[in-house]
């Protein structure tokens, strides 16, 4: 994984094996409709268990002027498309299912009355990045995250 192919985006043969390890978390969450902005910076560990990978992600987010410790649990599992993932809540429930093999990848997730469009793109083996765009009847949000490999 060393060239970047189409359009600056590397593909990924195996997400679950691009993923695992340590990375480096700055994300920025922006309210459209009120124009605030907020900050998050940590890091995310893609960690192998039985059934996949166990993302946990901590840091420090400010919003408004406060800065307070934020976490976060995933579960990666294999895709039923070899080199996918199917993104799952801590507590099992569906997320999203994720496919990098063209080095990015659309989802979508639907929850309560509002909808996440997520977009994953990998640039290169070290740099990848998600764009989350909410929307819904007290939502829109933009939230970009950028993952930097540690180590």
């Amino acid at each position: 994984m060393d060239a970047v192919s189409d359009g600056g985006r590397l593909p990924v043969p195996d997400v679950l094996g691009f993923l695992a390890g340590r990375w480096r978390v700055t994300r920025t969450v922006r309210d459209l409709a009120g124009a605030d902005e907020g900050h998050f910076e940590g890091h995310t560990t893609f960690a192998p268990v039985p059934d996949g990978l166990l993302h946990e992600e901590a840091g420090e987010f400010t919003w408004q002027g406060v800065t307070r410790p934020a976490t976060r649990t995933l579960r990666f599992v294999p895709g039923s498309v070899p080199g996918t993932a199917e993104v799952r809540f801590a507590d099992g429930r569906p997320f999203h299912d994720l496919d990098l093999r063209g080095g990015r990848h659309i989802a979508g997730h639907p929850c309560a009355a509002d909808f996440y469009r997520g977009e994953f793109t990998v640039t290169d083996a070290d740099h990848w990045r998600s764009v989350w765009r909410v929307g819904g009847p007290k939502k829109d949000l933009v939230l970009t995250t950028d993952y930097v490999r540690e180590g």
